[in-house]
């Protein structure tokens, strides 16, 4: 028998963010979470999307011990502002046990129709900075820290619930040695001289923390034509700026202006952390952090997580300059392979931006919508 019951206290969150590492302690693909940052993610004394939205977190369990899980997420600006009647759902981990998933999107279901939302979605996070779809293609690719990975069952599951595919979202690998300046050096050469612009050459995170405020605008405004779009709030930024920079090597966050100090472009790129990530297994101390470190300054695999332009300059090759500026980094630093987080098929802008690049797409995901 499936008994599911909803977890409000600081042990059963633990046992929460616990579950995965049982049910994929055998996966060379999984990379673990950092526990500390997912129980933060959670607490609603730290994480200021919980002043917009609300989750509720759930454990299956059977014979006493944990199944499953799901976080049921009410995100009230999609819902009030842009009459996104959507019941959210995430961290969704289970056995391969379709008794024990039902019982789990069954909490969700009452949650959305209690709410008199139309239809549930997922797995998503709170907003576009969280993880996003579940694995149908790529089993035996290694995950990243900001995607999750899942076994093949769950699509099985999702599909005997009733659910359809919603959106879907590919992820690209390229080698950095096929990258071939000549794409793109003319290009914003003459960008930068026809709009004014220059990029900025940041080197410490103090020099970068001025500006990560002017950078979440844009992303406001150059995301928010996307199906998936929720804006980040001011409060929000204080939180990302805490959580994301620190682990970000301030010569990866790339910014361009104009002639007015205005920012037209950004962009972030990560260390690619998987296996350290894997090595450390949840745990930041006592040694994980310092492993975290130096995978920082050494990992020859980068991230490609955030690429912003100012609605007025899309279109208009802005992004030559800052792939100039990481053609540069990248190859002071020795990258090897660079990797690109999971990106809306129907995405046209951002396929157009990585057209030279010869990537060749190694994960599949996809989010499942169901009407409530």
């Amino acid at each position: 028998m499936i008994t599911v019951k909803k977890i409000d206290s600081k042990q059963g969150l633990k046992a929460f963010v616990k579950f995965p590492f049982s049910i994929y302690k055998d996966s060379k693909y999984w990379v673990p979470p950092i526990i500390s940052q997912e129980l933060e993610t959670f607490d609603k004394n730290k994480n200021p999307i919980f002043k917009d939205a609300d989750a509720t977190f759930f454990l299956a369990y059977k014979n006493d011990k944990v199944v499953g899980r799901i976080a049921a997420i009410t995100n009230w600006l999609e819902i009030n502002n842009q009459n996104q009647k959507k019941m959210r759902f995430g961290w969704f981990d289970f056995i391969d046990d379709l008794e024990v998933s039902k019982a789990l999107i069954n909490e969700v279901k009452a949650l959305g129709n209690h709410h008199d939302l139309e239809y549930m979605e997922g797995p998503v996070g709170f907003s576009n900075l969280d993880k996003v779809g579940v694995v149908t293609e790529g089993f035996d690719q290694v995950a990243s820290m900001i995607t999750w990975y899942n076994h093949s069952y769950y699509v099985n599951h999702y599909e005997a619930l009733g659910f359809k595919v919603e959106k879907s979202y590919s992820e690209n690998k390229f080698p950095f040695k096929n990258v071939h300046p000549d794409y793109f050096y003319k290009a914003q050469e003459l960008i930068k001289k026809r709009y004014k612009l220059r990029a900025l050459k940041l080197t410490t995170t103090e020099e970068v923390m001025p500006y990560v405020d002017k950078m979440f605008d844009l992303f406001n405004s150059s995301y928010s034509q996307l199906s998936s779009f929720v804006e980040i709030t001011d409060i929000q930024k204080e939180f990302f700026k805490k959580k994301f920079i620190s682990f970000v090597n301030p010569e990866y966050i790339k910014f361009v202006v104009d002639e007015n100090d205005e920012m037209v472009a950004f962009a972030i790129v990560l260390p690619r952390f998987a296996k350290t990530l894997q090595q450390i297994n949840g745990k930041l101390f006592p040694f994980g952090f310092l492993k975290l470190l130096k995978a920082k300054k050494e990992s020859k695999e980068v991230l490609f997580y955030l690429i912003g332009v100012k609605p007025e300059y899309q279109n208009k090759g802005v992004h030559a300059v800052i792939f100039n500026e990481y053609y540069n980094t990248f190859t002071e630093k020795g990258i090897e392979t660079c990797y690109r987080t999971p990106e809306l098929d129907d995405n046209d802008a951002i396929y157009k931006i990585w057209k030279h690049f010869d990537a060749k797409v190694i994960i599949r995901r996809k989010t499942f919508r169901k009407e409530l």
